[in-house]
């Protein structure tokens, strides 16, 4: 069994070894991991085409240029640019050479990129980009970092695996940035992603103000998530979760017999509920609120759970006869409470389905012990200037630096006396607020002072979250390390990345080297070095365009992204529609809102702007939202898996008004996982699967067979591989080393069993119909209505390279945004319907964000509502109106700034937006 003191000592020792790599590192003039740039290396296929010719090296530092067109069937055919010398641009660091990567869509491709410098990766979605840097790069430097450590130590690592590619040479220690949620749980924040809470523990436990004759508290005493700490009411949570009657009736003019107990299961539990009440004698056949107070309280509350016999069937007069003649019962039944069966399944369940659903009759309340400061009394008695722990961590992040700062530079009330006094603790509480404040800087200048330190980690956007640690590295001052970032610039406003640019920059001068993969121009014009993957997406892609300084891109007439880059693709200036009414929110009052009204206009599509953190998500898809489900009587977040709390719908206040007549539904489409498992994908999530396997089951073979349509699904027994029971592959074990996944040896990955692989539509079976790209499909279907439909609805929207079957936990957060709204449009026909959505060009190539836009104008052709939160100014400037928030962030936002057409918020002044639309609108 392994303790938490020997995972510590294990953690500490590893975090050592790491530091002693870094120091040795520093020293050596030459790589550890590889050795310095050496030979030409040129790219798989001319070195195939070269080999044994005795072709020269051409000139050191020719960037990498495509010769001729794609192909799928060659490969990646590139001019060498190794250098023989050092670099004038880049003189120390050498180069990181890739040979023979296949990752993924990889087509075997040979690059090579600087060191200490900025390269940014491109492409448009599905290129191959994420495959080359994190899936080639930073696995490889993973896992080779990992063979110098211990192999239990290995075991707390989430190890990338090994990546398919045949020599990585000149590659530094790595470090991976990537856009995650993280742990879904309320009890990580803010102040534990960036490890000031820890800090701040330790400065109220050593520097606090004390009530007189209590004992010290130790830092451990100040979280909420250690037994010393967590307040014994609510554990730590700072909300109590109750159940009442009006939770668990909500119409109690139904009777027992017709389920006015709705917290109690909807089949056969809840039946056989009801039929025990049935023996006990209780009136199941009249209103719950005319039976005897003390009656209903027993059945919601009680904690007994009397075991009698059951006469399912039987009427209560039967019943009772059945009772006094001692007849033998169909079974003996427990009885257990409305409150037991919710808190019960609530507690122990493993469906998440059936978690959201008891959840939906509890009542979250502010803990009444500690009243939503989670901690125990102890901790919060001691008080810094005035306020205990819970207090600062709630303040925004810029108000804490105002506050520590003082501290932090010796000239805070007090100070003399406290030196004279308590000289010891007058040293460590300056050493510890400059500390604090220094590492509050770098939040502060990557433009996240508005957050808090109790924030938590699941209410961030990718963006923030990764901001986050990335102000973790910056402090760190860490050398020499390849810091590889997946598109850093998401959910920020242009103002925003100017300050990102900067920290980037600031890593550099360390001497570190940062792979970016990025589809922001701005960013991208920034780099040093540009490897363009493509030239399109899926099997069309994986092939190196170019590699090389940005200005030479333009020279590569295949890239997407140099036409964007370096074109004038100025089009047709817009000409906004008329609003065909106004839907109006008003007193709007949740987070940084306060009291705000807005009004959207109907029939139109609107961008809301800002930047990070001033409260446009707030108000579209929180307020906007809720307010709309509850006018259409939706429930606010029907995703059992969703790891939003229900909390953060129900607080604030808004009102809900204007032309409701005109809309009749609500679609939010965002940027979620349409599946948490490799058997969600993008054929059942859009339903064609479904047709496809009608199509199976009414072949001749099948009906000989007698087959259905459920014979097809790899999720039910009959037609699946139960060796691998539907999966396709099967995971090998290696211990201390990253598990590897084969295919199943006895469906091959095929994922179906033999027998119903023999069944064939049109020559192919129902495993080669999902390994079919959407684009072949099209093809393959053109004579199927239904299934011709949904893909064509897909082509349009960008996704033709993505294959049938490929499993949801594959697809980015922008391919799965992309394929909801692909769904929607197979609907979308009768109108009145407002989208809402959520940043939608996140993750979006350029090229990616006009398939977007088209499809959105299609969606307010045919008489819907569009309304997005967007930073991309190539949309808000294609926008009808927009909704500018602001001016600032946190505390400094959440107002109105301007409101309009996109040109007429381009001139209004005080806005943040303005100048940034006004270049988009030229």
């Amino acid at each position: 069994m392994v303790t938490s003191s020997s995972m510590r000592r294990c953690r500490g020792a590893l975090s050592l070894s790491f530091w002693i790599f870094l120091v040795l590192r520093s020293v050596l003039s030459r790589p550890v991991f590889g050795a310095a740039a050496g030979p030409a290396v040129q790219s798989a296929r001319q070195c195939s085409a070269s080999r044994g010719t005795g072709e020269s090296d051409p000139p050191p530092f020719q960037p990498t240029l495509r010769l001729f067109p794609p192909s799928r069937r060659r490969r990646s055919y590139c001019r060498a640019m190794t250098p023989s010398r050092p670099s004038p641009d880049f003189p120390d660091g050498g180069f990181v050479q890739v040979r023979g990567a296949r990752q993924h869509n990889l087509k075997d491709i040979s690059v090579k990129v600087p060191r200490d410098a900025l390269v940014v990766f491109t492409g448009v979605s599905g290129s191959g980009k994420s495959s080359l840097a994190f899936g080639t790069l930073y696995a490889e430097a993973q896992r080779r970092y990992l063979e110098s450590v211990s192999p239990y130590a290995r075991r707390l690592f989430n190890q990338a695996g090994v990546p398919d590619v045949d020599a990585i040479d000149g590659l530094p220690p790595a470090v991976a940035l990537q856009q995650a949620r993280g742990t879904p749980t309320a009890r990580s924040s803010v102040g534990s992603v960036t490890t000031l809470s820890n800090l701040l523990r330790m400065l109220y436990s050593r520097a606090g103000d004390y009530p007189p004759g209590q004992g010290i508290v130790y830092a451990e005493g100040f979280s909420p998530n250690t037994p010393e700490g967590a307040c014994p009411e609510c554990h730590g949570l700072g909300r109590v979760y109750t159940v009442t009657e009006d939770s668990m009736v909500p119409d109690p003019s139904l009777t027992i017999r017709e389920r006015a107990v709705a917290a109690w299961p909807q089949a056969w539990g809840g039946q056989n509920q009801r039929d025990i009440l049935v023996t006990l004698g209780i009136d199941v056949d009249v209103p719950w609120r005319e039976l005897p107070e003390e009656t209903r309280h027993w059945i919601l509350f009680t904690d007994e759970q009397p075991v009698v016999p059951v006469y399912p069937g039987l009427t209560p007069a039967e019943t009772q006869r059945a009772l006094k003649k001692k007849m033998e019962p169909s079974y003996m039944g427990t009885f257990s409470s409305a409150r037991r069966h919710v808190l019960h399944t609530f507690a122990n369940t493993e469906s998440a389905s059936m978690k959201k659903r008891v959840q939906g009759y509890m009542i979250s309340e502010e803990c009444p012990l500690c009243h939503g400061k989670r901690l125990r009394q102890e901790a919060l008695n001691v008080t810094f200037a005035g306020l205990d722990i819970t207090e600062l961590s709630r303040l925004p992040l810029a108000r804490v630096s105002e506050l520590l700062r003082p501290y932090a530079e010796e000239r805070e009330p007090g100070h003399a006396e406290r030196v004279k006094n308590r000289p010891e603790q007058a040293i460590a509480l300056q050493r510890m607020a400059a500390d604090l404040v220094k590492r509050l800087d770098v939040l502060l200048h990557l433009g996240l002072g508005y957050l808090g330190l109790d924030r938590s980690t699941p209410t961030l956007s990718p963006g923030e979250l990764q901001r986050l640690r990335l102000a973790t590295q910056l402090y760190s001052n860490l050398f020499g390390v390849v810091y590889v970032l997946d598109e850093p610039s998401a959910g920020l406003h242009p103002a925003d990345t100017e300050a990102l640019l900067s920290a980037l920059e600031n890593l550099k001068r360390g001497g570190n080297s940062l792979f970016v993969v990025e589809h922001d121009l701005d960013v991208i014009r920034r780099a040093d070095w540009l490897v363009d993957v493509g030239p399109e997406a899926g099997e069309k892609g994986g092939e190196i365009l170019y590699s090389g300084p940005p200005e030479g891109l333009k020279h590569v007439p295949e890239s997407q992204t140099g036409q964007y880059l370096f074109a004038d693709r100025h089009t047709e200036p817009h000409t906004p529609r008329e609003p065909a009414g106004w839907l109006e929110l008003n007193g709007v009052t949740r987070n940084n809102l306060d009291n705000l009204d807005v009004r959207f206009p109907l029939g139109v599509m609107t961008s809301v702007t800002g930047v990070s953190g001033s409260g446009k998500s707030t108000l579209v898809s929180q307020a906007l939202v809720d307010a709309l489900a509850a006018h259409f009587g939706q429930p606010v977040n029907p995703d059992p898996e969703d790891d939003e709390d229900p909390a953060d719908h129900t607080a604030g206040s808004a009102r809900l008004g204007g032309d409701l007549a005109q809309i009749t539904r609500l679609v939010r489409v965002d940027q979620k996982p349409i599946g948490r498992t490799p058997r969600s994908n993008m054929a059942t999530y859009t339903g064609l699967f479904d047709q496809v396997r009608k199509l199976f089951a009414a072949t001749p073979l099948a009906k000989k067979r007698g087959y259905n349509a459920g014979r097809f699904s790899f999720n039910v027994k009959g037609g699946r591989c139960e060796h691998c029971q539907g999966e396709g592959w099967v995971m090998v074990e290696l211990l201390f080393l990253p598990s590897v996944y084969a295919p199943c040896p006895v469906c091959h990955g095929t994922r179906y069993n033999a027998e119903t692989l023999e069944v064939e539509y049109r020559g192919k079976n129902i495993a080669d119909v999902l390994a079919l790209t959407v684009d072949e499909a099209h093809d393959f279907f053109a004579d199927e209505s239904a299934i011709f439909r949904a893909l064509d609805t897909l082509r349009e929207v960008g996704l033709g390279y993505l294959r049938l079957g490929q499993p949801a936990t594959e697809l980015s957060g922008g391919e799965a945004q992309r394929i909801k709204l692909a769904t929607e449009l197979q609907r979308s026909g009768r109108g009145g319907t407002v989208y809402v959505l959520d940043e939608p060009t996140t993750g979006l190539h350029p090229a990616d964000v006009e398939r977007l836009q088209r499809q959105l104008v299609k969606l307010v052709d045919a008489g819907n509502t569009v309304i997005a939160v967007e930073h991309k100014m190539q949309v808000v400037a294609a926008s009808d109106w927009v909704l500018d928030i602001g001016p600032g962030a946190g505390e400094d936002g959440g107002r109105l700034v301007a409101q309009g057409t996109p040109a007429e918020v381009a001139q209004a002044a005080g806005s943040v937006t303005a100048p940034y639309l006004r270049a988009a609108l030229r």
